[in-house]
């Protein structure tokens, strides 16, 4: 497995990080689309146990299937290894002929950026602000991109998207994997209540 050297920077302001991206010579690969996703375990959430999890996406251009796992929340910390595959449906079948379960179903939207062999996504999740998340072939490379486009690594987070959940809501890891979707509808009730104070 590739290890995933990428950080994200929460409450971002997108139209000015569009702007600097242009300003730093980063070419727009993907405008914003809708991507869609489903996350897999074992009835017995063995994978979770290790800190894995498998997923399917539909990434707008092209379809993966993903076996990702987080040993911590470092730079260095998410393994992945990852194949192209041509259909979400079948694809989401054959795991579950293989007795996987489908623990949730998410919506994003992503905008995809080129910073020389930098990948840089604005992603906006459901029910909380759009953040920013640097993908580089090197630490030094992530934090000198970073620099470029003014964001502090010192506030980088690094891991998967329940970082930047935890940043709004009272909420556990544990609570947010559990969540049977993630849809661009209204902030559910429940959730609603357990809103952080700023």
């Amino acid at each position: 497995m590739q290890t995933e050297i990428e950080a994200k920077w929460l409450n971002i302001d997108v139209a000015a990080l569009r702007r600097k991206l242009a300003s730093v010579g980063a070419t727009l690969t993907q405008p914003e689309r809708l991507m869609t996703r489903r996350i897999y375990d074992y009835p017995d959430m063995r994978l979770e146990q290790t800190g894995g999890w498998v997923r399917v996406r539909n990434e707008g251009d092209k379809i993966t299937l993903s076996y990702k796992q987080l040993s911590d929340r470092t730079g260095l910390g998410t393994k992945e290894v990852s194949v192209v595959v041509d259909d979400f449906n079948a694809t989401c079948h054959l795991l579950e002929a293989i007795g996987m379960k489908s623990n949730s179903f998410q919506e994003t939207k992503r905008e995809s950026w080129k910073l020389g062999g930098v990948e840089v996504e604005l992603d906006t999740w459901p029910w909380i602000p759009s953040f920013i998340e640097i993908e580089a072939p090197s630490e030094k490379e992530l934090q000198s991109t970073a620099e470029k486009l003014g964001l502090a690594y010192s506030e980088a987070l690094h891991g998967s998207v329940e970082t930047a959940y935890q940043a709004v809501y009272d909420v556990s890891e544990e609570e947010i994997d559990g969540w049977a979707e993630i849809r661009f509808v209204d902030v559910p009730a429940w959730l609603s209540l357990r809103l952080k104070q700023v």
